[in-house]
C-alpha cells in the first residue's frame, strides 16, 4: 500500500482507535499456490493483544494456501468516499478542470498465520471472538462437548494471525489548505451518500489535530 507522507497515520493511537471504533471486518489475503492468483477472503476478526482472531469454514480454499505459505496480509478499509473533480478545483481554474480523488482509511496488517484445529483451542478462540462481538454474553456456552457449538466445531478451523507489521493510511487531502478541506467535508455531509458522513467526520478530526500537513 503506497502512503504519501501526508496520508500516514498521525500515530499508532489513530489506527488503533479507528479499529476499536468497530472497524472489525476486512479481507484476508493469502499467497496462492505457484501459478495461481492470491486467495482473498472477506471476514470479521477480533483484535486480541497483537493478534487477529478469525475462523473460517473447513472447506474454504484459503486453508491450502495458508498451509503452503503462512505469511498473510489482512486489510481493513472504511470511511471512504469519491470526491468529484469540481470539489477539488482551485479557485483560479474552471471547476471542470478539478481532479477527482478517493478519500479512505485503510489499515493493513502483515501477519504470520497459525491454524488452530484442537477442539478446546477452537472453543477458546470462539469465546474470545464472542467477547468482542457479543460482550453481553447473550449466547450459549461454547464447549466442544455441549450443544449447540460442540457439533459445529468440526466444521470450522481457527486462525490466529500474529501481527508483525502495520501500515495505516488516512487519505483525506491533508496537504491541502484548511478552507478546502472544510468545504469538502461540508459537501460530503450535505451529499450524505454511503459513507459520506463518517468520511467527513474523519477528515475534520484530522484537521482538528494537525491543520494542514507540512514537510
Amino acid at each position: 500500500m503506497f502512503i504519501q507522507p501526508w496520508d500516514a497515520a498521525l500515530d499508532d493511537a489513530e489506527w488503533r482507535n479507528w479499529i476499536a471504533e468497530g472497524h472489525d471486518f476486512g479481507q484476508l489475503g493469502v499467497n496462492g499456490p505457484p501459478g495461481l492468483p492470491p486467495v482473498v477472503v472477506p471476514t470479521h476478526f477480533a483484535p486480541d493483544d497483537g493478534r487477529l482472531l478469525i475462523h473460517l469454514a473447513r472447506p474454504n480454499p484459503a486453508w491450502k494456501a495458508i498451509e503452503h505459505d503462512p505469511n498473510v496480509v489482512f486489510t481493513v478499509i472504511g470511511d471512504y468516499a469519491f470526491i468529484p473533480g469540481p470539489w477539488r478545483a482551485k479557485p483560479d481554474i474552471p471547476p471542470t478542470d478539478g481532479v477527482p480523488t478517493s478519500y479512505y482509511a485503510a489499515v493493513q496488517f502483515t501477519c504470520r498465520a497459525h491454524i488452530i484445529d484442537d477442539p478446546q483451542a477452537k472453543a477458546d478462540l470462539l469465546r474470545r471472538q464472542m467477547a468482542h462481538f457479543q460482550p453481553d454474553g447473550d449466547h450459549a456456552p461454547i464447549d466442544p462437548d455441549e450443544p449447540p457449538y460442540g457439533r459445529m466445531l468440526p466444521g470450522i478451523r481457527g486462525l490466529r494471525l500474529d501481527v508483525v507489521d502495520v501500515r495505516a493510511k488516512f487519505k483525506y487531502d491533508d496537504h491541502k489548505p484548511v478552507e478546502h478541506r472544510t468545504a469538502v467535508a461540508d459537501r460530503l455531509t450535505r451529499r450524505g451518500h454511503g459513507l459520506d458522513v463518517p468520511t467527513a467526520r474523519r477528515q475534520l478530526e484530522r484537521l482538528d489535530r494537525v491543520g494542514t500537513w507540512t514537510p
